[in-house]
């Protein structure tokens, strides 16, 4: 499975139009970390009725891609707007980035 993280506007919306995604390929990650990534992207895809839209003065918003088994997922949410369980995707990826 490949998780890609992007991030757009915000205070350094012009800095981030330059940044490719990040990404992350389970089959590179230790067997527990691979598991816990799996774990949070189940539990961030959302059910259509938990999505809810919301704006912000300046807010950051993210998108995750999710590629497993040909399939895509794309997961959107921002500042204003973001489930527990997006959040936790969020942290761990971010986590994960900055340990590189």
């Amino acid at each position: 499975m490949k998780v890609s993280l992007a991030t757009h506007g915000g205070l350094a919306a012009a800095s981030n139009l330059r940044r490719p995604p990040e990404v992350l390929d389970t089959d590179d990650l230790p067997d527990d970390a691979a598991a816990e990534l799996t774990r949070l992207v189940a539990a961030a895809v959302p059910a259509p009725e938990v999505e809810r839209p919301g704006r912000a003065r300046d807010a950051m918003s993210y998108t995750i891609t999710v590629e497993d088994g040909g399939r895509s997922t794309v997961l959107k949410q921002s500042d204003a707007a973001m489930t527990r369980a997006f959040a936790a995707l969020l942290t761990w990826l971010r986590d994960h980035f900055e340990q590189r």
